[in-house]
Parts: C-alpha cells; structure tokens; sequence
C-alpha cells in the first residue's frame, strides 16, 4: 500500500468510527462529520506533529475544528491515531462522556481547543498561533471552518488580523460542502468566491478537492513556500461524502438514523477498507 493509499484507508477508518457512534447515539450531525473526513485523514496520517500518547506536547501542532459539530470525526481520527481506546467513541454525546457532540478540550484528550458557538473557533485560532509565535515555538495551527459559519462576522475580523500579523503558522481549511444547518449556502447568504475573499483579505490561498487526499496533501505542503502570510484552503467537498445515502439527502445537516441504517453504510465503508487493504482486517 503507497502512502496515498494508506490515507484513503485512514479516511475510511474515520468514517467508520464516525458512523458507529451515530448507530450508538441514534442521530447526530452526519452530514458536515463526514465531509471533512479526508482532510482529518491528511492531518493525522503523518501532516501533523502530535504524540498521541502526551497530548499536551507544547511543540505540537493544533487543531481547530471550529465547526464543533464535526466533533464525530475528530474524535473517530484521534482514536485510530492511538489518543484513546476505539471503543470508547461510542458514547457519543450519553451521560458521563469523554465525546460530547461538540468539541470540548477539558473533556477529550487530543482536543486542542473547546468549539461549536460558530464563529469563535476562528478568533482562538488566531490567539492560538499568535502565542506560538510569540513564544517561539514551529508548530502550526490548523482551523476547520464551516461554509455555512462563515456567514458569521467574526470569521473575518480574525482574518484581518491574522493577515496583519503575518501568521503563516496557520492553515485555514473552509469545508465548502456547500450545505449549512437550513438549506443551499448559496440561497441563505450567498458567500461568492471564497477563494478571492481570503486572498483579498491577505491569505495565500488555493482551492482544492477536498475529497482527494493526495491534492489535500499537495496544497498543505505548498504553503510551506509562501512566507509571511496565512494560508487558506478552500476544500470542495460534498456534504455527508462517502456515504452515497447521505450525500443524497438533501437535508443532512443533522439525521436521525437507524441501527439498521448505519449497519449498511458501515458495510459499504467496511467493503471499501478491504479491498483498499487488499483483503487484510480493518
């Protein structure tokens, strides 16, 4: 298995661990976890600096998910990523919990930053590499923003000053799935060309498919040539990717579902995972 290979497969694995915990729960934001699998697959397969087993590591490198109801597939990527025992992602948002629905870094190892007001995860991001570059410190800060949250104003002011203090130890990944909790982006508040935004607000920016690791992969390393900037990446992703159901619910925000549900796309996935493996064990 090649390294792109061996991605794809880690994506899989977070998709699977996605799903059974919303088969455990019985519903839970199904469509914007599995749009940013891919990108989780880049991050922990190697992208990131991080020692699983010393989450805390100042030199490490951070992650955002600012869009904290994408909390399913961060909690599926740190438990095949070796922070905690796999199973215990299946209490999922119950009583007593490491895993609530969103991010919550006083709760769950290897989370770096508590998230789900939309919005604020850009602003503490910010604060985030600033302080690493204050301190002196390598480590980047990666934020996962939402298309829909971008709606929000605050968003944008922590832009302007990313850009004004030149912090090229961020990477800005925008999950443009093109969907948002109550509809089309486009007819709620039509963003336009994100792509030109975040340039016209100083990032060096490209747009990528963000179902494609390997071009996921590419941009990252690309960044590392344009100094003095942030970076953006606009991923074109499809909204519940992955899961061939979900992608054709045009309402997928937020699903409930079924045991019987899940079974079936865990058997997709899972069928996916061995041939990618050659036939080997999940």
């Amino acid at each position: 298995m090649n390294h792109t290979q061996a991605l794809q497969a880690l994506a899989l694995k977070i998709r699977i661990g996605a799903v059974e915990q919303f088969k455990a729960r019985g519903f839970g934001h199904v469509g914007g976890a599995l749009s940013v699998c891919d990108l989780l697959a880049v991050l922990y397969g190697g992208e990131m600096r991080v020692r699983p087993q010393q989450p805390d590591w100042p030199q490490r490198d951070k992650l955002v998910c600012s869009k904290g109801h994408a909390g399913p597939a961060v909690y599926a990527a740190l438990a095949v990523s070796g922070y905690f025992p796999y199973e215990e992602i299946k209490t999922l948002n119950q009583p007593g919990t490491h895993f609530p629905s969103h991010c919550d870094r006083t709760k769950t190892p290897g989370v770096d930053m508590t998230t789900g007001s939309l919005g604020q995860g850009a602003s503490l991001a910010v604060g985030m590499a600033l302080g690493d570059k204050l301190k002196g410190l390598d480590s980047r800060v990666f934020l996962i923003l939402g298309d829909g949250e971008l709606d929000e104003g605050q968003p944008w002011e922590a832009a302007m000053l990313a850009a004004h203090r030149g912090l090229d130890n961020m990477i800005w990944c925008v999950d443009w799935n093109k969907k948002q909790l109550d509809g089309r982006v486009k007819d709620i508040l039509n963003p336009l060309d994100f792509a030109a935004k975040f340039s016209a607000f100083g990032f060096h920016t490209q747009q990528v498919n963000g179902g494609d690791v390997e071009a996921i992969q590419a941009a990252i390393s690309a960044c590392a040539q344009a100094k003095g900037r942030p970076h953006c990446l606009v991923l074109d992703t499809v909204k519940g990717a992955g899961v061939p159901e979900v992608e054709q619910t045009e309402y997928n925000h937020s699903l409930n579902v079924t045991a019987q549900q899940c079974d079936n796309w865990l058997a997709g996935l899972r069928a996916q995972l061995e041939e990618l493996e050659g036939g080997g064990e999940q």
